[in-house]
């Protein structure tokens, strides 16, 4: 329906995007990818206004959150600016937000076997320093796919290896630059598998990665 080639580079700089109106008052959605209208495979950004609430509802392939701004909760707990939650297959929840939030929310795209269900605070967990000026946080690792935050140093320029299984980054803050384009904070960048490209930043840039979740059928 949209943006469902998973072998095609897609990048969308969703500052520049409409909200659309979702089923539930109060919260609005920009979609960057989706399989059906209201089911299956979809990634989108996702903005409850103040006092929003969805209905229970569940997940059966799964629902991977990073919180972007606000604080996101639901019967389990408050997610401030920064969670990142895993919401394996089968779960389910009431989520809401008090004073507003907005969400990186990708359903339906956990692997069968993944089925830890945690959530971590960015704000509180530790970086560790990588070659070439980047630090990085682990935020998930299973089989082939991995999640991570990168923190690039400014005025670097990064080469980064083909990514076997492909590449997705969201921009969280700063901006960077590579051989197609550039990338201002909200830019989300789809890479597809074996794909590569050097990385330069021109200000401390945060990035949000996952890798290897984009092999070719």
């Amino acid at each position: 329906m949209l943006n469902t080639d998973l072998s095609k580079r897609v990048v969308i700089k969703t500052n520049e995007m409409k909200w659309a109106d979702s089923p539930a008052a109060g919260v609005s959605r920009k979609y960057l990818a989706r399989e059906e209208e209201e089911r299956g495979h979809a990634t989108s950004i996702v903005r409850y206004e103040r006092g929003a609430n969805f209905n229970r509802h569940y997940h059966p392939f799964g629902e991977e959150i990073f919180v972007l701004d606000g604080i996101f909760s639901d019967e389990m707990g408050d997610y401030p600016t920064g969670s990142y939650v895993r919401n394996p297959p089968g779960t389910s929840h009431a989520p809401f937000s008090v004073d507003g939030c907005i969400l990186f929310v990708k359903l339906h795209q956990f692997l069968e076997m993944d089925t830890e269900q945690f959530v971590i605070d960015t704000n509180n967990t530790s970086w560790y320093q990588s070659i070439d000026d980047i630090k990085i946080m682990l935020l998930h690792s299973f089989e082939e796919e991995r999640v991570a935050l990168f923190k690039c140093s400014a005025k670097k320029l990064f080469s980064l290896p083909k990514h076997i299984g492909g590449e997705e980054i969201l921009v969280i803050s700063g901006a960077f630059k590579d051989e197609f384009g550039e990338y201002p904070t909200g830019s989300w960048v789809r890479n597809p598998h074996s794909n590569g490209h050097k990385l330069y930043t021109e200000m401390e840039t945060v990035i949000l990665v996952k890798t290897g979740h984009l092999l070719p059928a």
